[in-house]
């Protein structure tokens, strides 16, 4: 039930990033080509699982994507608010898809359980 829960807390965090990229009326080609973008973080797991577990999740958790919100209201730079909040789009939605925090023991265990 708890997982139920954060699956639906994501959903939740995905229509708020949207909502708030759409607000800015950012261009929608940027946020579709970078959606992805995240994903690179499992370059980590050529080397091995607890490596690629320890690279991923730095790229899979909020803290960074805030810490590049926090450089927007800083700097005002609007580029910073795009990366914000197309990374936080990304995590939500991996998070919504069942795909959250890797474990070291292998890329389809997850703080959300194990990925099918």
């Amino acid at each position: 039930m708890t997982i139920f829960f954060q699956k639906f807390e994501s959903v939740g965090i995905l229509i708020a990033s949207i909502i708030a990229y759409c607000l800015f009326d950012f261009s929608w080609i940027i946020f579709v080509v970078f959606l992805l973008a995240p994903d690179i973080f499992m370059i980590g797991y050529a080397k091995n699982s607890k490596f690629g577990a320890l690279i991923y999740n730095i790229g899979h958790n909020y803290i960074p994507a805030l810490i590049f919100l926090g450089i927007y209201f800083m700097y005002h730079n609007p580029y910073m608010l795009i990366v914000s909040i197309i990374w936080i789009a990304h995590i939500a939605m991996d998070r919504m898809l069942g795909f959250g925090l890797k474990e070291d023991t292998g890329f389809k265990h997850t703080h959300l359980g194990n990925i099918k």
